[in-house]
């Protein structure tokens, strides 16, 4: 254990010495012992001065770093402002529940539910919380279906969950309510449909320029609605000359003869003189589908025969889905639900479900009960699909492809 320092006072002259010496205090081997106390006493009492200076601009730029700049205009603390407001509540006395895409993987829901609410509903025979997923992709959830459903348990001090997204770029809504033990759903708040960003990059290249007055007033004014492109029909990109031909083509549907080949320099009703492209020949081949196409310019005098292959775009287009049947038959005076939704049966007592199958799991629990309520039955069926791949397009979207 170190020796403790005695005072100045008691000190000797070699220790007074020591001391002088650590201070910094210059020719201090030539005082005497009064002048050597006095000088270390001096200098210590400056050193304290300066330490004391140092910690308070210490403290002073330690609270400069949460000052943010902020004038108090109303003459007293900005604590005060809020000193007669009570706490944030707990609730706001509505049920409200929102959706918010994190990304094309994965939802975030949040919700605000009385616990009123949840005493009724659990009055009315509601166990179990629970947040349904449904895919809402052009549809109306007030008088249709979802096209699948996806449900998550969860505890009743929850107020938030993350939902993983069964299939991106489609839209969905979300909704929070309880199971029953019959099959019952009883919902408690339903969010607005959202849109879940594609996985893949967009094929949205469209560019659009508008132009806005500044004087302008927007309020309640659409400037520009933008389309996606799986809304647009797709158009025929053709040049004027095709489209020129195709209609003349098209007009004459009562001469067209299947197969026939006509000269270069031969004129048939309906088809483009030559006096048209300045004595220019088109020779037509007119197709039993009654549309001509050009197969050279320039070639007057020049005969084709029937074999020589025309040179003709043509569209071709795919289209494939699959849909759910969920079918049985009970009691015709007994209620059935499926995934927690009733569904009308037939006067013999069977039903007969049908849906859209998108990718996904689709959890449906079908639930029987008699009419007076007494007895039950119950299948609970998952379904999974699953599209490695997909090259389709309607109709509307073929677009012309060119073959000879």
């Amino acid at each position: 254990m170190a020796k403790e320092r005695p005072p100045l006072e008691e000190m000797t002259l070699r220790q007074l010495r020591k001391v002088a010496s650590e201070l910094g205090i210059s020719r201090y081997s030539r005082m005497r012992k009064a002048q050597l106390l006095a000088a270390v006493q001096k200098a210590q009492r400056e050193k304290l001065s300066r330490s004391q200076s140092l910690n308070q601009e210490e403290q002073q730029v330690e609270a400069a770093k949460f000052e943010l700049g902020q004038e108090d205009r109303t003459g007293g603390p900005l604590a005060s402002v809020d000193e007669d407001l009570g706490e944030l509540p707990g609730g706001y006395g509505e049920s409200r529940i929102v959706l918010l895409p994190r990304d094309p993987q994965w939802a975030y829901s949040y919700w605000d539910i009385p616990n009123e609410h949840k005493e009724e509903l659990r009055r009315q025979g509601g166990q179990q919380l629970a947040v349904r997923l449904y895919d809402a992709t052009d549809i109306n959830l007030e008088y249709q279906a979802p096209h699948n459903v996806q449900e998550y348990l969860c505890d009743e001090l929850a107020r938030e969950w993350y939902l993983p997204v069964p299939v991106s770029d489609r839209d969905y809504v979300v909704e929070i309510g309880y199971r029953c033990a019959d099959g019952r759903w009883l919902g408690l708040a339903r969010s607005a449909p959202v849109r879940v960003p594609p996985v893949y990059p967009s094929d949205w290249v469209e560019e659009n320029f508008i132009t806005v007055g500044w004087e302008q007033d927007l309020r309640g004014k659409t400037v520009y609605e933008l389309v996606p492109p799986s809304k647009k029909v797709a158009a025929a990109k053709t040049s004027p000359i095709y489209e020129e031909i195709f209609d003349m083509a098209q007009s004459a549907e009562a001469q067209r003869l299947a197969g026939s080949v006509f000269g270069s320099m031969q004129h048939v009703a309906g088809s483009v003189p030559a006096s048209l492209y300045g004595q220019q020949a088109i020779s037509s081949y007119v197709f039993p589908s009654g549309i001509g196409m050009w197969s050279g310019i320039g070639m007057s005098g020049v005969g084709f025969s029937a074999s020589v292959p025309a040179v003709r775009p043509r569209k071709f287009w795919l289209v494939a889905d699959a849909e759910l049947i969920v079918y049985g038959a009970t009691e015709p005076d007994a209620t059935v639900t499926i995934g927690g939704r009733e569904i009308q049966l037939e006067p013999d007592g069977t039903f007969r479900f049908q849906m859209s199958f998108q990718d996904g799991l689709i959890d449906y629990p079908i639930v029987a009960v008699a009419s007076d309520g007494e007895q039950t039955r119950s299948i609970h069926m998952k379904f999974n699909r699953e599209t490695p791949s997909r090259n389709t397009n309607t109709k509307e979207e073929a677009k012309e492809e060119w073959f000879v």
